[in-house]
């Protein structure tokens, strides 16, 4: 099949090939990449693994500008008012791009003022339980939480966090009616059930893991409808009666600001798929703890329009927002 693409994929390539010779050679100078979280964050580390790569085959550098705050709507709208020339790029994220605008005001408009470049990995979020819940699988637990209703607590990173919000579509299709327990960052809400303070929470495999592998949580199910390459052992929530739909994963990649050139989106899709096919690349996407998943330009627009449906109809169910 593979093989097959390649050979359908030559003919484009080489009708492609005088409209991108007519464009003026690009990079001509080094690219500025505006990470709106601080180092060390997982969308920076994704976006230096990427970035590196991208440094070394299109022959300028990529250079990291960190502008954290405010969510990651301080950097996401500096890149949205850069001049659209591809020398500016955004490391985007579902956080930022998808979750914020629905739960409260933007200074960007996600959907205009971007131009999308390419997934480079998702983060997955697990069911996670303290070791002696009753429940013994997602099936189980689904049935204990339905049949006590507003009787069970679950966790999270704080208030319209896109890990909240993925809970609430995960309780809106399994039919659960729990209560939520804010905290400040995933940190504080999964030790909180580690304690038995609150009976559970669906936060991100990166920082359930290490808790799961020690035995301090147990995980019942993950976010992505094909499950884990990283977790491979956790079954998907998808498989329950009523979730099948329930295919969540916090996405991170590169984008633009809107109106770049068609020729500069080209050649930055081409060569972010390059690099994302390199096993090298997906195995350092995966020691950074994420799933090593790519989707072009225009397959990322349409990941997020249908996580935007998804996370709007479960915001509302849920009455979540952000006062202010």
């Amino acid at each position: 099949m593979f093989q097959r693409r390649g050979l359908l994929a030559a003919p484009f390539a080489l009708s492609a090939a005088p409209a991108l010779a007519q464009a003026p050679a690009y990079p001509q100078r080094p690219v500025r990449v505006v990470i709106p979280w601080p180092p060390g964050q997982a969308t920076d580390l994704a976006a230096r693994i990427v970035m590196q790569r991208l440094s070394e085959t299109m022959g300028q550098p990529f250079v990291a500008e960190n502008r954290a705050g405010a969510g990651g709507m301080i950097g996401t709208d500096l890149a949205a008012k850069a001049a659209p020339d591809g020398y500016t790029l955004l490391a985007g994220s579902t956080g930022p791009i998808v979750t914020a605008p629905l739960v409260q005001r933007t200074p960007y408009d996600s959907e205009k003022d971007f131009t999308w470049l390419g997934i480079t990995g998702l983060s997955s979020y697990v069911l996670v339980v303290p070791p002696n819940f009753p429940a013994q699988n997602a099936a189980e637990f689904v049935a204990l939480v339905r049949a006590n209703p507003g009787k069970y607590s679950f966790s999270s990173s704080g208030t319209g966090a896109t890990a909240h919000v993925i809970a609430a579509w995960f309780h809106a299709l399994a039919g659960l009616d729990v209560v939520h327990v804010p905290f400040a960052g995933s940190g504080p809400a999964l030790t909180a059930v580690a304690g038995g303070h609150v009976n559970f929470s669906v936060e991100t495999l990166a920082g359930t893991g290490p808790l799961i592998r020690t035995g301090t949580l147990r995980a019942l199910g993950i976010s992505l409808k094909n499950g884990s390459e990283l977790a491979p052992n956790i079954p998907p929530l998808a498989r329950l009666p009523g979730c099948e739909d329930f295919d969540a994963g916090a996405w991170i990649g590169l984008m633009g600001p809107a109106n770049m050139p068609a020729p500069v989106v080209q050649l930055l899709d081409a060569a972010i798929g390059s690099a994302m096919r390199e096993p090298e690349m997906r195995q350092r996407m995966a020691t950074a703890g994420l799933e090593p998943q790519h989707h072009g330009s225009a397959a990322m627009a349409q990941y997020a329009s249908r996580q935007r449906a998804a996370f709007r109809e479960a915001i509302q169910r849920a009455n979540i927002r952000i006062d202010g």
